[in-house]
């Protein structure tokens, strides 16, 4: 059969369009252990839905927020770009008779770009002409019995018999962490517009930032990963909780910044407002929403890594919706301050004393 080290392509008739087939791919879906099924949304032929179909099988919001070149969302960059980082390695895809030429095209795209293994479930006898076309010139293995199915949607990884489902998540409540006390900063670190030589980051003029807890980094995770969909913005959250920094030095980041093999994130500050131009070490649970940045700047063309210099909005909310804030200040100074955080109080703190 197929070997899970080889990036396989392989379709599945279901001859009899049999509950069977659609049960045991259903069953097989699992995110966390590399595993996706798609069930494409029926009565339409976009491939923006594809995308966002894509993106909620990851576990993703089917959108990504902000303004783009020709008005077009990178959903297929995005999903891309969180199939990587999330180590995703199997691609199981229902009803794929119903897909035209060009959803197929950009699944096969999405096969080539990643390396994934791609299983094309089509609920019928035979190929439709579409997937005929689309298959003619690429090596393909075909299979029309349940056990060779359900081989290609879990791969090496046996289901776990007597597997629960798990309980329902606790509500959300506030996390406070000491490393977004300079999220917004009166400090104006600048791009460098030549080249420069960063070096490990020493913590000078402020102290180095308090890491979140196990289980803040844990719930922290989970938060941003169900959020939003755009890599760039939940890359720079998980990098201003891993070094500490302002929004303006999270602007300064370039595509080529993060080292996902060091784990380290570069951040330029040629006019040393903080810490210069600076090499920040990146913990492990926050590599893989950097990874994912990485890919998104690369697949289009961004011209930076985390944000430009007009998301800062876009990123305070999003902490606010996930509920992530710096220390806040005693409630009698808040009495004529409104929403759910105040951002500059430390700002304010140094300001009045």
């Amino acid at each position: 059969m197929i070997t899970p080290a080889t990036p396989s392509l392989a379709v599945v008739l279901d001859c009899g369009d049999d509950a069977a087939f659609t049960h045991a791919a259903l069953a097989a879906h699992a995110p966390q252990d590399g595993r996706v099924t798609l069930h494409p949304t029926p009565g339409t032929t976009s491939e923006t839905a594809l995308a966002a179909d894509l993106l909620l099988a990851l576990g993703k919001e089917p959108h990504v927020p902000g303004r783009f070149p020709h008005g077009r969302p990178p959903l297929w960059e995005a999903a891309a770009a969180w199939v990587t980082a999330r180590a995703v390695t199997r691609l199981t895809v229902l009803r794929a008779h119903l897909l035209d030429d060009h959803r197929l095209q950009r699944l096969i795209g999405l096969w080539r770009q990643t390396g994934i293994h791609l299983t094309l479930v089509v609920h019928r006898p035979r190929l439709t002409a579409a997937a005929g076309r689309t298959l003619a010139a690429t090596d393909h293995t075909a299979v029309d019995m349940l056990a060779e199915a359900r081989a290609l949607f879990y791969g090496s990884n046996a289901p776990r018999p007597g597997t629960q489902a798990s309980a329902a998540p606790a509500p959300w409540r506030w996390i406070t962490l000491d490393a977004l006390d300079r999220l917004v900063s009166y400090d104006s670190p600048r791009p460098c517009t030549t080249a420069c030589t960063p070096r490990p980051v020493v913590y000078q003029q402020r102290p180095a930032p308090i890491p979140p807890t196990q289980a803040q980094a844990v719930q922290l995770t989970d938060r941003l990963h169900k959020a939003t969909s755009h890599p760039a913005r939940a890359a720079a959250l998980a990098a201003a909780v891993a070094a500490g920094a302002s929004f303006q030095q999270l602007a300064t980041a370039r595509p080529d910044g993060f080292d996902p093999s060091a784990g380290t994130l570069i951040l330029h500050d040629h006019a040393r407002y903080t810490d210069g131009c600076a090499i920040y070490p990146v913990p492990a649970w926050a590599r893989g929403f950097l990874h994912a940045a990485a890919q998104f700047a690369h697949l289009t063309d961004a011209a930076c890594l985390l944000a430009a210099p007009a998301d800062r909005a876009a990123l305070l909310r999003l902490a606010e919706s996930i509920k992530i804030r710096p220390p806040q200040p005693p409630p009698a100074w808040r009495k004529e301050r409104r929403g759910p955080v105040v951002w500059d109080w430390r700002e304010q703190r140094e300001a009045l004393g």
